[in-house]
Parts: C-alpha cells; sequence; structure tokens
C-alpha cells in the first residue's frame, strides 16, 4: 500500500532521515580514526599543522601513503613545513611519534597488544552504543512530531500509526548499520 505524504510529513521522514545518516556517517569517521596496528591514513584526519599561522589539516599539505603494513609515509609539498608537520603530529597525540629524515616524516605503527585491543575494542562499542542512542532520540522526536501533528488534527490517528511503523522501519535499518560497522572494526582490531 502506497502512502501519499503531506509535505509536513515528507519533511519529517527526510529529517529523520538525514540524521540517521549523519549519525552513521559521524561513527565511521570515528571507526576510521582508531589505529587497529595496521597503517590507516585515517589516524591523521584530524591533525592540524600551524602552517604560516594559519591552521591547516595536514592532508591539505602532503601526501599521505601507505609504504607497508605498518608505516605510513607523509610528503609535505612544502620542505620548509616539515618541522611544523611533525610538531602538529606530536601534538595531536595519535600515540605514534614521526620520524623525521629531512624529506619525508615517517610514522611506524606499532603492534597492538593483546591487552590494548581488547581496550580498542570497548572503546568502540562505547562509541557504537552511543551511536544507538543518536538513533534512538532521533526515533522519540519524531514519533512526539507525529503525536502532535495527530493532536493538531494535522493527520488522523491512522496515518499517524502508519507513520510510526515507517519511522520504526529506518530506526531498525539504521541500528543494523550500526551493528554491521561495529562487527565490521571489532574483526579489524582483533585480527593480528
Amino acid at each position: 500500500m502506497s502512502y501519499e505524504y503531506s509535505e509536513e510529513v515528507q519533511f519529517e521522514f527526510e529529517i529523520i532521515n538525514e540524521k540517521a545518516e549523519k549519525t552513521i556517517s559521524v561513527l565511521k569517521s570515528e571507526f576510521a580514526s582508531i589505529r587497529a596496528g595496521r597503517a590507516n591514513p585515517h589516524v591523521l584526519d584530524k591533525v592540524l599543522v600551524d602552517y604560516y599561522g594559519v591552521k591547516t589539516p595536514i592532508n591539505q599539505m602532503a601526501n599521505i601513503s601507505v609504504s607497508d603494513a605498518r608505516c605510513l609515509v607523509v610528503a609535505v609539498w612544502d620542505a620548509s613545513a616539515l618541522k611544523a608537520v611533525e610538531k602538529g603530529i606530536l601534538e595531536a597525540n595519535i600515540g605514534i611519534t614521526p620520524v623525521n629524515d629531512g624529506k619525508v616524516i615517517r610514522l611506524v605503527f606499532p603492534e597492538l597488544t593483546e591487552e590494548r585491543r581488547r581496550d580498542l575494542v570497548k572503546q568502540i562499542k562505547k562509541m557504537s552504543e552511543e551511536s544507538k542512542i543518536a538513533i534512538r532520540n532521533i526515533r522519540r522526536e519524531a514519533l512526539e512530531s507525529f503525536k502532535k501533528m495527530k493532536n493538531n488534527k494535522q493527520i488522523s490517528e491512522d496515518d499517524c500509526s502508519v507513520y510510526e511503523k515507517e519511522v520504526e522501519k529506518i530506526i531498525t535499518k539504521s541500528i543494523e548499520s550500526i551493528d554491521n560497522l561495529l562487527k565490521e572494526k571489532e574483526k579489524d582490531v582483533m585480527t593480528v
């Protein structure tokens, strides 16, 4: 059965979908910044370098490449900024000490201990639980919005019940996505 949504209801569903997608997107980027023992250029995503007085993202001033499973190479375009990039990486406190050879900066990822891996798994589980809470809050807000529309006689009780089921489908799908991301990242972290 296909439903014709009013403009207001359509707008409400757009907001729900947008918020859910954004929540999942934020979780993906948080997961990407967690290093799992292998070289991952995303650990540098939040690194800012003081470049001529302007805080500049490192990926806007250097090529970042993976030279082997546990080593990143940062080739800075402006050689005079090498020291500033090195300082920016140290200040970002990503847990890896940069090695500057005068031409490029190398980041060698240490092997993770079993204990550290377990700590990382706890951390990613906490992140995914926070994302699920955010998704549930989106559901709560949407249901309140539809109830308000029903009370204001903008939609019927039957319509409200149909919309609530639609919201539930979106929320269930979003939580499944979060669970899948968690399983993937957990496997990634625990793989030696």
